[in-house]
C-alpha cells in the first residue's frame, strides 16, 4: 500500500452507506480520514491533492464481512482442518485475509479461528502493517460441547478441527478466560448444532443456561463480546437471556425468539450466514459432496425459515448483516460478496439496503460505528471505487475486476488506472 497523503475523487456516484440515495458528487481525502464529501463539481479545491477521474464510476464504502472464517481452508470436511501443521495454517490465512481485501472487504469480525492463536496472529500482522488483509476482529475457535457441532473426536482417535471441547460451566469460563489472556476480541460458543452433524442437528440445543452465562460472564468482565452459533430457537433465546451480542444463523425462530431480538436489536446483530445454507443445499453435490436425503430435506425447510425469519426480522427493525460462513470446499473464501445478493433475492432487501448492511451496519459490528462504514466527513477512508452501479446490480461487487480501486484506512490497497477516461460527466443533483 502506498502512504496516505491527500486524494480526491470526482466524477464518481456516491453510495454514502447510510442507505440515502445516491448522488453525483467529489469525495477528499485526507490521510486516513474522509475530510470533504460535495454533491456538486468542481466543489472541492484539489489544492496539490492526487486526482482520481471516476469517470462515473460509484465511490462506496467498504465492504464488512460480518461472519469470516480466514483460517479455514476451503476443505470438505471438519476434521481436515485439524490436519493443517500450524506454520502452513499461517500462511494459508495470510494468503485469505489479502483475498478478502481484493475482493472489496476492508474489515472482517471473525466468526471463529480454526486454531487457538491464528485470528489474533494474522488481526496483529495486519494491524501493524506487516500484511496486507482488513481491518479485524479476531475470534478464539468456537467453544463446544461434547459432542457439539466441531467434536469430531471418536472414542478409538483423537481429531481436531475449529472447536474446543469444553464441558460444564467451570470448563467453559476457564476456556473463556484462556482465550481472553491469548487476546482475542471476541469468544465463540456453540449452543446449538448443524443439519450435516448427525448428534448435533441444527434444531438441537447442546449447551446449557450455566455454560452460556459463565462464557458471557468472563465477557462481561474483560470488554469481551460473545458470538452464538444459534439455529435452534431455544439457542438464539438462551444466548439472548444472558446478553450474547452477535447472533449467528437464527434460522430457526419460533415467534418468541423474534420478538425477543426486536427487543434487543439496539445491541445485537445478526448474520444468517445464508451463504452457506444455499452453498449447501444447491451447489455441494457440484463438488463431489452427496448429501443424505434426511439432510436435503432439513436444509430446505431451514432455508425456507430462514427466509421468513429474516424478512419478519428486517421488518422489526433488527440489523441483519452480510455473511455467509466462506471457508468450505463447496462455499470457498473469495466470494463472500454473494450474501449481498441472497439478501436482495431471498430476505426482500433493495440493493442499496443490501449495501446498508455491509457498510453501516458493519461498521457499528466493528465497534467502529462512529467512524466506519459511511462516506461522511471524518470517517475512516475504507472505499471502493466500482465501475457501475451496485445500488442497481448489486452482483457487480462479486467481480473484483469491477473494484477499479480499493482503499483502507487512506492507502491504495489496489491503485485506480493511469487513466479513466469519464463515460459522462455527472450533472450537480
Amino acid at each position: 500500500m502506498t502512504e496516505p497523503a491527500r486524494v480526491l475523487f470526482r466524477n464518481v456516484r456516491v453510495i454514502d452507506g447510510a442507505g440515502k440515495a445516491p448522488f453525483a458528487g467529489e469525495v477528499l481525502v485526507t490521510g486516513n480520514r474522509i475530510e470533504t464529501v460535495a454533491r456538486r463539481a468542481g466543489a472541492v479545491p484539489a489544492g496539490g491533492a492526487e486526482m482520481v477521474d471516476g469517470g462515473g464510476a460509484t465511490l462506496m464504502p467498504g465492504l464488512v464481512e460480518a461472519h469470516a472464517h480466514p483460517s479455514f481452508a476451503n476443505t470438505s470436511t471438519l476434521e481436515a482442518l485439524g490436519e493443517i501443521p500450524p506454520e502452513e495454517h499461517t500462511l494459508l490465512a495470510m494468503r485469505h485475509v489479502a483475498l478478502l481485501l481484493d475482493h472489496g472487504f476492508t474489515s472482517i469480525s471473525s466468526a471463529a479461528a480454526a486454531k487457538p492463536r491464528l485470528d489474533i496472529v494474522i488481526r496483529n500482522a495486519i494491524a501493524a502493517g506487516h500484511i496486507p488483509g482488513p481491518r479485524m476482529l479476531a475470534a478464539s475457535p468456537e467453544i463446544t460441547p461434547t459432542s457439539g457441532l466441531g467434536d469430531v473426536r471418536l472414542h478409538h482417535m483423537h481429531r481436531e478441527t475449529f472447536a474446543v471441547v469444553a464441558d460444564g460451566a467451570d470448563e467453559f469460563r476457564r476456556v473463556a478466560r484462556h482465550f481472553v489472556r491469548e487476546g482475542v476480541d471476541t469468544l465463540k460458543i456453540n449452543p446449538s448444532g448443524d443439519e450435516f452433524v448427525p448428534h448435533a442437528r441444527a434444531r438441537h440445543t447442546v449447551m446449557n443456561d450455566d455454560e452460556v452465562a459463565a462464557v458471557c460472564e468472563v465477557a462481561r468482565s474483560r470488554d469481551k463480546r460473545v458470538a452464538a452459533h444459534a439455529r435452534s430457537a431455544e439457542s438464539v433465546k438462551m444466548a439472548l437471556r444472558h446478553g450474547v451480542e452477535i447472533i449467528f444463523h437464527a434460522t430457526l425462530c419460533d415467534e418468541e425468539a423474534l420478538d425477543l431480538l426486536e427487543a434487543a436489536r439496539d445491541r445485537v446483530f445478526v448474520a444468517p450466514t445464508v451463504g452457506i445454507t444455499w452453498a449447501t443445499l444447491k451447489e455441494a453435490g457440484d463438488y463431489g459432496i452427496p448429501l443424505p436425503a434426511d439432510v436435503l430435506h432439513a436444509l430446505e425447510f431451514e432455508l425456507e425459515a430462514a427466509c421468513t425469519g429474516m424478512r419478519a426480522l428486517k421488518k422489526r427493525g433488527v440489523r441483519i448483516l452480510p455473511g455467509g460462513d466462506y471457508g468450505f470446499a463447496w462455499n470457498p473464501i473469495g466470494r463472500n460478496a454473494r450474501d449481498l445478493e441472497h439478501f436482495v433475492r431471498l430476505f426482500g432487501f433493495t440493493p442499496l439496503e443490501a449495501i446498508t448492511a455491509a457498510t453501516r451496519h458493519g461498521g457499528e459490528l466493528m465497534m467502529r460505528g462512529g467512524e466506519l462504514g459511511q462516506v461522511r466527513p471524518g470517517y475512516l477512508a475504507d472505499l471502493l471505487l466500482v465501475d457501475g452501479d451496485p445500488a442497481r446490480d448489486i452482483a457487480i461487487l462479486q467481480d473484483r475486476e469491477r473494484l477499479l480501486a480499493i482503499m483502507q484506512d487512506g492507502r491504495f490497497h489496489k491503485r485506480p488506472p493511469a487513466r479513466r477516461a469519464a463515460e459522462r460527466p455527472m450533472a450537480a443533483e
